[in-house]
């Protein structure tokens, strides 16, 4: 079967869909030496765009140059099998598998931009509908995926998040000193707004709340204000893998108190680093994190910050999660994960 990649995701900033993108394509690569990779002109990540062996095709960028340019190159490349790994896809293709992550926008569209929401109302149920396979990441997603679309469950095949190769920390922490750690894009679902207030609640005992993510206009006044109520919270921006490897390993704990998830990566990565961890109790993060994580309700900020203190103050609950995330992760591949995306596409020529 000729396959093509949809790499639209090397022009994208990097986030956890991007992540799983990437190194589903690098594992993809292998399984299928002959696999084509093709995108629009405005790549940010050269180095993988070489590694990919990227082909360039039409003059648009961006969604335009998704639903005109690339199927108009598929049609004249004889209708190849497209394989989709960040959520949209071509609405006019059929011969493709699509992979959606999640389907917030339709859950709790409120958090989102109204053209964004308005877009992925029309594209994502028809694009779902069309496909001939439909990838998810998680067991949640799939439930979510019928209840809110519709589609045969029969289709949707779930594809776990791996952990990717552990980058070699650079120890960047120490004007933090002590300090947890939280990771991901600031945005209403991350419930940022909520940790710095339960953060806020707690006892002064010299400890920092750091936050790693771009910071999106979800901080408005009300952000800025309880941001000076509190010194000790430290925006880090995005940081580079390696520093945040050395936020990892040297965090007293990580917390991911976000109010909805299809799989959720950053609490993996801390227990790949040794970090103990605290997350929402949640389907999709109980399903990811299952005994390794100390489970918070992310509504309350009491409950957040009760759950802090207890990891806190209690060295053997922390070496046990540490120990309990170590043998956790053991259950994710990328490896694994693009060997059942190969097999999936197979099953559909037998």
């Amino acid at each position: 079967m000729d396959i093509i990649i949809n790499a639209r995701f090397l022009t994208q900033k990097l986030t956890g869909v991007q992540r799983f993108a990437i190194e589903i394509a690098k594992q993809l690569k292998v399984l299928i030496p002959m696999v084509r990779f093709v995108a629009p002109s405005n790549i940010i990540h050269h180095h993988l765009a070489e590694e990919f062996d990227v082909l360039i095709i039409g003059k648009r960028r961006g969604v335009v140059w998704e639903q005109i340019d690339l199927p108009i190159f598929l049609k004249k490349n004889g209708n190849p099998f497209l394989v989709n790994l960040c959520n949209a896809a071509p609405i006019f293709y059929g011969n493709q598998a699509i992979t959606l992550h999640d389907v917030a926008f339709l859950v709790n569209p409120d958090w989102f931009n109204k053209n964004f929401v308005r877009f992925y109302k029309f594209l994502i149920p028809r694009i779902a509908k069309k496909a001939r396979i439909v990838f998810t990441v998680s067991d949640f997603s799939k439930s979510e995926i019928v209840k809110y679309i519709g589609i045969n469950p029969l289709k949707i095949k779930v594809i776990y998040n791996g952990i990717s190769d552990l980058s070699t920390p650079i120890y960047t922490a120490e004007a933090y000193g002590n300090y947890i750690l939280t990771v991901g894009s600031i945005e209403k679902r991350k419930n940022i707004l909520t940790l710095i207030e339960a953060f806020n609640e707690m006892p002064n005992e010299g400890i920092k709340l750091v936050i790693v993510g771009d910071v999106s206009p979800i901080f408005n006044n009300q952000g800025n204000e309880m941001m000076k109520t509190n010194g000790n919270v430290v925006f880090a921006g995005r940081v580079d893998d390696a520093h945040l490897a050395g936020l990892y390993t040297n965090a007293q704990m990580f917390i991911y108190p976000s109010l909805y998830e299809g799989f959720g990566i950053p609490p993996l990565e801390a227990m790949a680093y040794g970090c103990p961890t605290i997350v929402s109790d949640i389907d999709s993060l109980k399903e990811v994190c299952a005994e390794a994580s100390l489970y918070i309700n992310p509504q309350s900020s009491k409950s957040i910050s009760e759950g802090i203190m207890l990891l806190k103050n209690d060295e053997v609950l922390r070496n046990n999660f540490i120990v309990k995330g170590k043998r956790n992760i053991a259950r994710f591949s990328w490896q694994l994960s693009a060997r059942l995306i190969v097999d999936s596409i197979t099953s559909l020529s037998d």
